[in-house]
């Protein structure tokens, strides 16, 4: 295992509303090694966003803290993909995927060039003068995440980016997104509710409990497949005693 890139330490957070106080993670930690693909899974509610929230800086932690270790002392940087792509219809495809790079004044011929590998690699060149609505889900999908990588983050939060998809387009462009993250080498945080979905993407998948969450289990995914898609995952014959051990426990949280 490489390095440890976050930690997160006896995180607790509770939302404040006009009916009180309602606690949301109670003393969670866990750490994120260099290049590791980790899945939380939970109760609907639990929380799982909330941490990628902590992470992201958009909340403050109610306790514990959150560190990084970056290159040289310097925190990583964090690229996050919601459910919905939030592609802007009035910019193309094109100025869409590059809009980071224009914001933050690095849209150099070389950060310009590599997006357009990306666009190339996952048949997106030929639609980059297309706007969104005229893009499939998936391929939506497939350019809100060259849009995030084209900062080269270090971290990605991935908050449930699948989850819009129909079944057979999910399989797809996890597939697709998974190989271009592995390729990329970069560490991941993924939120889903789909087991299945955790088990074969991720290098390890952590088990929240019910609200106030705290990490309840965790499991290193070891799947003998011939590749590290999605499909050929499901079919490793180790996949079927994984996905019933980690429903298990999420079915006795769920009770």
């Amino acid at each position: 295992m490489d390095s440890v890139l976050l930690k997160v330490q006896e995180l607790s957070y509770s939302y404040h509303t006009l009916n009180g106080e309602t606690p949301a993670l109670d003393r969670v930690s866990f750490c994120l090694y260099r290049k590791e693909f980790l899945a939380i899974v939970g109760p609907s509610g639990c929380g799982k966003s909330t941490i990628l929230s902590l992470i992201a800086g958009l909340l403050t932690p109610g306790s514990g803290g959150i560190t990084f270790y970056g290159e040289n002392g310097h925190q990583p940087g964090i690229g996050y993909m919601l459910q919905h792509d939030l592609l802007f219809e009035w910019r193309n495809v094109w100025q869409n995927v590059t809009l980071g790079l224009e914001i933050a004044h690095k849209d150099t011929v070389k950060n310009l060039e590599r997006v357009r590998r990306m666009l190339s690699d996952y048949g997106l060149l030929e639609f980059q003068h297309k706007k969104p609505s005229q893009l499939s889900g998936g391929m939506r999908q497939r350019a809100a995440l060259i849009r995030t990588m084209a900062l080269e983050p270090d971290i990605l939060l991935l908050d449930e980016p699948f989850s819009a998809l129909d079944y057979q387009t999910r399989l797809t462009v996890s597939a697709d997104i998974a190989a271009m993250i592995r390729k990329a080498e970069k560490s991941v945080i993924l939120i889903t509710h789909d087991l299945a979905e955790a088990i074969s993407l991720a290098d390890r998948v952590l088990i929240l409990s019910a609200r106030p969450a705290r990490v309840k289990a965790e499991f290193p995914i070891h799947l003998t497949a011939a590749d590290h898609s999605p499909l050929a995952a499901r079919r490793a014959p180790e996949y079927g005693q994984l996905f019933n051990q980690i429903w298990e426990e999420l079915s006795n949280e769920n009770n």
